[in-house]
């Protein structure tokens, strides 16, 4: 998150031509694989935009490109998209029964914010948008760009506890949600941390726990102390209104904050990772650059989303990459939905697709696969976490993903020898440390702990274990926090998830360091069976033998059906290392 672009977990770092993430295996080896598969290689005139070799054996590459880094704000990119493809369908959003041009979009974009700035707020002041996917979403991201005004990607999940810890960390002083989805009744949970809300005057509202919050918009009902967005949005049409939007923008910078994202919390409380309009706007550029949508015609361009807008790959690898490049945004579903992923792609004729590795895999196992069109399909973008090369097969061929692509950047990137802080030997461990546009500006309010990130240097430690071999591949070993120490062997739980992978019977797998008394740690491997598949632990442990070393071999099997997760989805891992000592009474 910090990074802002998960950086390549596994393979050349800048990669050379449309990558495959996979944390699970070395990408040297996956793209060998890969090119079997039919995947279209570089043409000669996309070959000045690949990384330099690593030089003198150390682990240092740095990307370079042809490509110029953009100066603009998020603003100034839509207005431009706009006049280029006033026409052409922008946005559109299933589950509400809205298509946009991008003409229309911008209109809608100018008023909102025009609106926004109409309530009091000002550049600078934070806005969180607290909802599942949907139109309002895209509207509020835009919107708030437009007029420097913060936005605060706060999880649709949060509890009461959650929304009130993230709305102060970050000091919002507006806030944007519907008036519930499913069994989240998000104007109920704001009363229970906000309960002046009721009386409130719209607009001016005084709370003794959020001190900082004045506003509060509802995305879709009338509710008791809140403005309603499509009357923000109305009163944004009024000149006056608009004239001040057009002040503001004057005094908007590139290299201003427009974006917090927090952190997962898998190690501790989430931090607020900040984003400047010069990050979003050159990584999304990107992404389109490695997916040659400069190239494609628009019948080519259309992006299946089915990622929540709250997190990076949605807001800026999907509605930034749209905004950049003039491809049309496709809304699934208001949150994951892998049959309604394959509806959208079917009805619309999608042609690219997004998603993390376990929403692949739920949309390829739906039971009614073959029975829908897919005949668009050419590429798309995998991220958010490690990818098996078997599942990466599986994308290619069954979904016709040909030019699939991970969230990646180009930049510096190095291994770091974690005992002497020096340059790492190729093919050595060391911390992954990347720099360059990608790296956010910093936590919000917290510069010690943005200093311990990314130091004076800005080189952002990545807190990821790996190697770089003599072409600049980068194979992933782990998390440093993750490294088994097992009776003084170092040993990294992402090899043998790969390894576990490959057997017949995993379908997930989790590695994790346990205590004991003589070995100081012992492997205990977490395995979750596909469906109607059984077997034993003493099974596991002979299909290991003879395939890695015997100090690799998992002393405990522990047969699992879930993990413990963050509410983003993430297994927390000292969690389930807690769990498992539990279990086995240690």
């Amino acid at each position: 998150m910090a990074v802002y672009v998960r950086m390549l977990r596994v393979g050349r770092l800048c990669a050379r031509s449309p990558g495959v993430l996979g944390a699970r295996v070395g990408l040297s080896r996956v793209w060998q694989e890969v090119g079997l598969w039919g995947v279209r290689p570089l043409s000669s005139g996309e070959m000045d935009r690949t990384a330099t070799l690593p030089i003198g054996g150390l682990s240092y590459v740095q990307g370079h490109t042809t490509l110029h880094l953009i100066n603009k704000t998020v603003g100034q990119c839509l207005d431009a998209t706009a006049q280029r493809v006033p026409d052409r369908e922008a946005l559109v959003v299933h589950h509400e029964n809205i298509r946009l041009t991008f003409a229309q979009l911008k209109e809608e974009v100018d008023k909102a914010a025009s609106g926004l700035l109409s309530t009091g707020l000002r550049k600078g002041d934070r806005l969180g948008m607290w909802g599942p996917n949907s139109y309002a979403w895209v509207l509020m991201q835009l919107a708030t760009a437009q007029a420097g005004i913060i936005l605060v990607s706060v999880n649709p999940a949060y509890q009461a506890m959650e929304v009130e810890y993230a709305l102060k960390k970050v000091g919002c002083k507006a806030l944007v949600f519907p008036r519930q989805f499913k069994t989240q009744h998000y104007y109920s949970i704001l009363k229970q941390i906000c309960p002046e809300v009721e009386k409130a005057q719209p607009g001016h509202l005084k709370s003794q726990r959020l001190p900082e919050l004045t506003t509060v918009i509802s995305a879709d009902a009338p509710l008791p102390g809140t403005l309603l967005l499509d009357e923000v949005v109305a009163a944004g049409s009024q000149e006056q209104n608009l004239a001040r939007l057009r002040h503001t923008q004057q005094l908007l910078s590139c290299h201003d904050p427009i974006n917090i994202q927090f952190t997962s919390g898998t190690t501790g409380s989430p931090k607020g990772a900040t984003l400047s309009h010069y990050n979003i706007v050159n990584n999304s550029n990107m992404i389109g650059e490695r997916l040659r949508l400069h190239q494609k015609p628009p019948d080519k361009s259309r992006v299946v989303l089915p990622n929540p807008l709250y997190h990076c790959l949605g807001s800026v690898g999907g509605t930034m990459v749209s905004l950049m490049h003039g491809v049309t945004l496709i809304l699934s579903s208001p949150v994951f939905d892998g049959k309604k992923a394959l509806e959208a792609i079917s009805r619309e004729r999608g042609s690219l697709l997004y998603g993390t590795p376990t929403m692949f895999v739920d949309i390829l196992n739906q039971p009614d696969f073959s029975s829908y069109d897919i005949s668009a399909m050419c590429g798309g973008v995998i991220g958010g976490s490690p990818a098996s090369s078997e599942l990466i097969r599986a994308i290619i061929n069954k979904l016709n993903m040909k030019e699939l692509v991970p969230e990646a950047a180009w930049s510096q990137a190095q291994i770091v020898n974690m005992g002497t802080g020096t340059l790492a030997e190729l093919n050595t461990p060391g911390e992954l440390c990347i720099r360059g546009y990608c790296v956010m500006l910093g936590y919000w309010g917290e510069p010690w702990k943005t200093e311990e990130a990314t130091g004076r240097d800005k080189w952002y430690r990545t807190g990821d274990i790996a190697m770089m071999d003599e072409q600049g591949f980068c194979k992933i070993l782990g998390r440093s926090k993750d490294m088994i120490i097992r009776g003084g062997e170092n040993i990294y739980p992402a090899e043998l998830e790969n390894f576990f992978h490959t057997h017949p019977q995993v379908q997930e797998v989790q590695v994790v360091g346990v205590k004991d008394e003589r070995m100081g740690e012992e492997i205990c491997a977490c395995i979750q069976l596909k469906k109607g598949e059984k077997t034993t632990a003493e099974e596991i442990k002979a299909f290991c033998k003879g395939k890695i070393s015997h100090f690799k071999i998992p002393r405990y099997i522990v047969f699992v059906t879930n993990y413990p997760l963050t509410v983003s989805g993430k297994v927390q891992k000292f969690k389930l290392r807690e769990q498992m000592e539990q279990h086995l009474n240690l």
